[in-house]
């Protein structure tokens, strides 16, 4: 019987082909006594299956290919082999095993089940996602406990398979990745989970939070991934499979033309040049920018290189990891956002446990709560700035005083940097992020003080709309389309272009075609996004007619009825 169901897609495309259910060894642990004897050799079989886990995570990464993003694929796994050597999951599972005289495999499952319960109590957002990846670790023990085949599925190379599972870690993409999976579906899962990043990344047609996936699809039914739609359809007849599998040649023809426009200058129809950078994460990023064709960095996220380590970088070691990405994007700009730590992205030593951590003390309130560290930091910048054209961009403006004290900041680093003979370009901009409501309708004062401005649309619709945009609960009332986002995004860009003053997207949003020409419209002309996204945004920009962009939006802004904007937005994407 054919069914549809409806989940969050995480990565783009059209895949069909053969279900196959994934192993979900949670639900399948069996509970039996042993005898006192046997207590000491069940305890050693847990510690192999430690080790062997263990050996598993390290051997991981032997199995990366280049294609695979480094940067991401680290942090979950220096996150799972932090989980799996904490003693909660080490050694508190041996205990329990003494303690109530049972195999190693109910142990666990009692262990997971109290920490599980810990988790569910936890306020703090960050904290609270990392459940799934508590049950990830786990599950790798029990299969490796079980004697299960490792990471992945068996695939059958005569057909194309699709992996239905309840949940999925990072290391199961990548190597799904590896076998030539065509796709896959899980029921948990969100838009901003380890799992999700990768997946994006590596471009492989996948929906989540389907939520009885797992359960409702049997093995061997043939399945459509609309990963662009966000929905499966499970044992479809004949017509709609015909339907898709046109729309699948479509969409991988299409992947093919792309790759031609990687030397095309980015012009509209009508003569307009527009800019598109990347954004970035690591100095290892570059070469995915360059692949893509992006202009130059339009938003390098420096707060990575301070995670997953046990210490903080030094300022030498920051200044070798921007001058690194200004040699090799060239004579490209290089736009370096100070950290924006806090909230969801805590360095080791600096973890604090905030009441709201999206409201606490991240961004630039943690910089200036931070001087000394924040000082080190733009030291390094201006010292890369030598090398080539580099800006400053501030994350998390809210108020002018942020502005001034950071100017003030910056002229204390370039006065040390005077004293110690360093040079560095006298002359190097200082821009802002705009992601918070306040800073959108304080837009003209912070003008005068900033050089350029670039907004940053994932808060700006969180802070906007009062929805955290990582709780799957309220997911589907992040709307990048709602008028009072429209509004503000077109006050904003309207207000720098008047004064003549840079202004960028650099959110989600940017990478999106569907917005494309509505951002035309409103007079953007610089986007920065994920390079993987940079090829199919250029697309949409060489068939583009800015009159005609211009004038669909304007009655787009008018409007505050959401059908009649999406009416209005289908029409301006008609063409081309």
């Amino acid at each position: 019987m054919s069914f549809t169901m409806h989940g969050a897609g995480i990565s783009g495309g059209i895949a069909i082909g053969r279900a196959q259910l994934a192993s979900h060894a949670l639900l399948e642990v069996a509970h039996y006594n042993i005898p006192q004897n046997k207590i000491k050799s069940e305890k050693t079989r847990f510690d192999h299956a430690i080790k062997s886990v263990s050996k598993g995570l390290k051997d991981l990464r032997k199995k990366m290919t280049s294609d695979i993003p480094e940067a991401e694929f680290e942090v979950f796994l220096n996150l799972h082999r932090m989980i799996l050597d904490d003693s909660t999951v080490s050694e508190a599972p041996k205990n329990i095993i003494e303690s109530m005289r049972c195999n190693a495999e109910w142990a666990l499952k009692v262990q997971l089940d109290n920490l599980l319960e810990q988790f569910s109590k936890i306020d703090d957002t960050y904290l609270r996602q990392r459940e799934a990846d508590v049950r990830q670790v786990a599950e790798r023990i029990l299969k490796a406990l079980l004697g299960l085949p490792g990471d992945a599925p068996t695939h059958n190379a005569d057909e194309n398979t699709i992996i239905v599972a309840h949940d999925l870690s990072p290391t199961d993409v990548v190597l799904f990745k590896q076998h030539k999976f065509s796709g896959f579906i899980t029921d948990l899962g969100g838009a901003t989970s380890h799992t999700t990043i990768v997946a994006r990344s590596l471009n492989i047609p996948s929906v989540v939070a389907l939520h009885q996936a797992r359960a409702l699809i049997r093995e061997n039914e043939i399945i459509i991934v609309d990963g662009t739609a966000g929905l499966i359809i499970v044992d479809p007849d004949e017509v709609v499979l015909a339907e898709y599998e046109v729309l699948q040649k479509q969409w991988l023809f299409e992947q093919q033309k792309l790759k031609r426009l990687r030397r095309n200058r980015a012009t509209t129809i009508d003569g307009a040049d527009i800019e598109l950078n990347a954004n970035i994460e690591l100095p290892e990023d570059v070469a995915s920018a360059k692949e893509n064709g992006a202009t130059g960095v339009g938003l390098f996220r420096t707060e990575f290189l301070f995670l997953n380590r046990g210490d903080l970088p030094s300022e030498d070691e920051q200044f070798e990891a921007y001058r690194q990405v200004v040699r090799n994007m060239k004579s490209s700009c290089i736009t370096i956002r100070t950290f924006d730590l806090g909230s969801d992205k805590q360095p080791e030593g600096y973890t604090r446990v905030a009441p709201n951590p999206a409201l606490g003390q991240r961004g630039i309130r943690l910089c200036l709560a931070e001087p000394q560290l924040f000082l080190f930091q733009l030291r390094a910048i201006l010292r890369a700035s030598k090398y080539g054209k580099i800006r400053i961009l501030i994350p998390m403006l809210s108020n002018v005083h942020e502005i001034n004290q950071t100017l003030h900041l910056i002229a204390q680093a370039k006065e040390s940097l005077d004293i110690d003979g360093i040079a560095y370009d006298r002359k190097v901009e200082i821009g802002g992020m705009i992601e918070v409501p306040a800073a959108a309708l304080s837009i003209k004062t912070f003008l005068k003080k900033l050089d350029f401005i670039s907004i940053g649309t994932n808060d700006l619709i969180q802070y906007t709309l009062a929805i955290d945009r990582t709780d799957d609960a309220v997911a589907h009332l992040y709307d990048p389309m709602h008028p009072a986002i429209l509004q503000l995004l077109s006050h904003i860009i309207s207000t720098a272009n008047q004064v003549k003053k840079s202004v960028s997207v650099c959110g989600e949003i940017a990478g999106d075609p569907s917005i494309t020409r509505l951002l035309l419209g409103m007079g953007l002309r610089t986007f920065s996004m994920h390079p993987a996204h940079l090829l199919a945004v250029k697309q949409k920009i060489l068939t583009s007619d800015l009159r005609e962009a211009t004038a669909i939006t304007k009655k787009i802004l008018r409007s505050q009825h959401t059908d009649r904007i999406g009416h209005l937005v289908r029409k301006l994407n008609a063409t081309g």
